[in-house]
């Protein structure tokens, strides 16, 4: 009798909800998207399959880019910012360079920018190193349309991504002194750590309060920070989608925050709030390349 954990689905299973997570930006999505994959590859004659691993990552490519064609029509009409689901991740992830970038909330964001099919050969292609063969029979496009668009997506994703590479000291200690001026609410504190042009994005999805739209500039920050500090605030360190980052309880209200930095200023501040999308924000989550 065949052991379940022997199953190719059950060993590449971190891989594959990887993938569908980058794709998506959405840990939920991608658990749905890893429950159809399951259900297809189970009807599969599996002694027809020369490369199992290849295989389903072909078929959660496919299913996560259905989804994602279906969710483009919903963010049309989400309530204020639109920003990805954030995990809880541990170190190991933070020691893969290529995958914590990826995984990053500034590059998530970046990608949203893409369309499906460009964004699923971005992630297959540079993220993962598939092939563009596999790709081509992943998204149903010839090898050299394939090509074209991962040359695309590149470009576009290297105009956007940030300039500067942080080391995770430099992001840890940034972050520390952020999360104690958030704290003590202290304006001049929170104005030390940032840019003078900031941005700060907050997604509450219409679920709690948020606001709607990026905030521009370290007074405007910052002094809405401040403010947020008087309905009782408390902060502590964590690790999200493998760089450091905080977890926020606003009077009894969780959020997820995460920053991006250039010459150890903050230019960059993402807040979730929905809570929709904090229930990944407690027990690690397992990614790999």
């Amino acid at each position: 009798m065949t052991n379940p954990a022997d199953d190719p689905y059950v060993t590449h299973r971190s891989l594959l909800f990887t993938v569908a997570y980058e794709i998506l930006g959405s840990a939920a999505d991608a658990e749905d998207v890893l429950q159809e994959s399951w259900l297809r590859w189970d009807g599969v004659d599996r002694s027809q399959v020369r490369d199992p691993r290849a295989y389903l990552v072909r078929i959660v490519t496919r299913q996560a880019l259905n989804r994602l064609r279906t969710l483009a029509r919903r963010r049309e009409d989400y309530v204020g910012e639109w920003l990805p689901e954030p995990l809880l991740t541990t170190h190991d992830v933070a020691e893969d360079v290529v995958l914590a970038e990826s995984v990053s909330m500034a590059m998530l964001t970046v990608l949203e920018t893409l369309g499906p099919t460009e964004r699923a050969v971005f992630v297959l292609r540079e993220v993962f190193d598939v092939p563009f063969g596999e790709i081509a029979d992943a998204i149903g496009k010839p090898a050299a349309t394939v090509r074209q668009i991962a040359r695309r997506a590149r470009l576009h994703v290297a105009a956007r991504r940030p300039r500067v590479q942080v080391s995770r000291s430099e992001q840890q200690q940034v972050l520390e002194r952020f999360l104690a001026a958030l704290h003590t609410g202290e304006l001049q504190e929170l104005l030390d750590v940032m840019a003078p042009d900031v941005v700060m994005v907050a997604d509450g999805g219409g679920v709690v309060a948020a606001v709607l739209t990026p905030i521009h500039g370290s007074g405007q920050v910052a002094g809405l920070l401040a403010n947020a500090n008087r309905v009782g605030l408390e902060t502590a360190a964590v690790w999200l989608n493998g760089a450091p980052a905080g977890r926020i309880d606003f009077g009894g209200e969780p959020a997820a925050l995460s920053l991006e930095l250039v010459d150890g200023k903050i230019t960059r501040i993402y807040i979730v709030r929905n809570p929709h999308k904090l229930t990944r924000i407690h027990h690690p989550a397992e990614l790999t390349r």
